[in-house]
């Protein structure tokens, strides 16, 4: 489906070649639907598309034999574009879906420097959007949304800020500590929605006993901390939060031990998410907790395989030879909610696509999607809880400690200080 016009056009746009699958031969060129994929294959948000080999593989398995809507048969193309995890880069190659490849949908995740401007620009342009992975305040508030109304063209679906407190401020309450919490938040829309005063964290510093030492906002990459791990050793910090890239965090946490600072809890959103990037913090990962937005726990199942979350969790692991991660189930759940969407749509153009999207109601893998009802409009909830990286064997397990915001993830485990 080539469509002729845009509500508006884009300035000079950059972008890379992707291959795509190519429609079967028996389905005419006109009867296809074009799906756009951005995320970050390079850079140092690189680790959130690691499962992106593999859950391309398999959609574009699934639908090799095109999908029905409307009683015709529409073949399936996978455009996949790197945004270099720069904003920037992901705004000019979601242009280049748009306006030379012609997508009839764009699905994108990995973080606000991802979402956003990929949403942005199918806004912009009329092109339906889905997107997760993103906490919904940076995403939804990061691009002026307007809780009255949403959006026209983009919908998101994952957890919030709410949620995140609640998971972290619950993994801090079940160790005795001083209730002192030291901030690394970067000058990023992460960083500054966490940290703001009103909307994150420090709003339920009074609520929770807890008190924050913030130092500021750190401009990322950072490959120094020492001014922060001093005034977190002068406070008195027991507790470590953040939302740190993984090559921050790891520069952090070695400093943390060459100066002699040993909090009793680390909860660090991005830097800790990850088996790859936690085992190569080495031995010193034993004991770093997170939040878990999916796992091989979590009792949903797929609405396009009906494998539960634990069986492509083990599908993963048999053909990749890597352990699960969390974003796995995200990234399947993206062509979840797109390919109902296009199959409801009836080939009848954007604005069809549109509202199936605005309309879904489906289980996925990663729980229920419903853009209607709320926290605002066009925006799902997905459940969150809590977990800490515990040695095992030559490696790592990610084991449930805290299910106080999803009691029907069960708890695997008892949180432990960090030795």
């Amino acid at each position: 489906m080539n469509h002729p016009s845009r509500r508006r056009a884009l300035g000079t746009l950059g972008g890379i070649a992707a291959a795509g699958l190519l429609p079967a031969p028996w389905v005419h060129a006109a009867q296809i639907f074009k799906i756009g994929y951005v995320a970050p294959q390079t850079g140092p948000l690189s680790v959130f598309a690691e499962p992106d080999p593999f859950t391309l593989e398999a959609i574009r398995k699934l639908v090799a034999g095109g999908i029905q809507s409307g009683g015709k048969n529409y073949a399936v193309e996978i455009i996949y574009k790197d945004s270099q995890s720069s904003a920037a880069r992901a705004a000019d190659v979601t242009g280049d879906l748009i306006m030379k490849d012609k997508v009839d949908i764009v699905v994108s995740g990995c973080t606000p420097e991802t979402t956003n401007p990929v949403a942005d620009q199918c806004e912009l342009n009329g092109v339906p959007c889905v997107t997760n992975d993103t906490p919904w305040q940076p995403h939804f508030f990061g691009r002026g949304g307007d809780p009255k109304k949403g959006f026209e063209w983009t919908n998101h679906f994952f957890w919030g800020l709410e949620d995140i407190i609640g998971v972290f401020t619950g993994i801090w309450d079940k160790l005795p500590t001083n209730r002192t919490v030291g901030a690394l938040w970067p000058n990023d829309p992460d960083g500054n929605a966490w940290g703001d005063a009103k909307m994150g964290f420090p709003a339920v510093a009074g609520a929770k006993k807890l008190k924050f030492v913030d130092p500021g906002r750190y401009q990322s990459p950072n490959d120094n901390f020492t001014s922060y791990i001093s005034e977190f050793k002068k406070a008195g910090v027991e507790i470590v939060t953040g939302v740190v890239p993984p090559p921050d965090f790891g520069n952090f946490w070695a400093q943390c031990a060459q100066q002699g600072f040993k909090p009793k809890i680390v909860t660090v959103a991005k830097a800790t998410e990850f088996p790859a990037a936690v085992q190569a913090f080495g031995p010193r990962s034993d004991g770093l907790s997170v939040e878990v937005w999916w796992s091989p726990q979590h009792p949903f199942k797929s609405s396009l395989t009906g494998q539960s979350a634990a069986e492509l969790a083990a599908a993963y692991t048999k053909a990749t030879g890597k352990p699960w991660n969390m974003t796995l189930g995200f990234k399947h759940s993206l062509f979840e909610v797109a390919l109902a969407a296009l199959k409801q749509s009836g080939g009848k153009g954007p604005e069809a696509i549109r509202d199936a999207l605005r309309a879904s109601d489906l289980d996925t893998i990663v729980g229920h999607v419903n853009f209607t009802r709320g926290p605002v409009p066009s925006v799902s909830k997905t459940p969150l809880a809590g977990g800490q990286w515990h040695k095992k064997g030559d490696g790592f397990d990610l084991v449930i400690v805290e299910n106080s915001q999803a009691g029907m993830v069960p708890v695997g485990g008892e949180l432990k200080p960090i030795a």
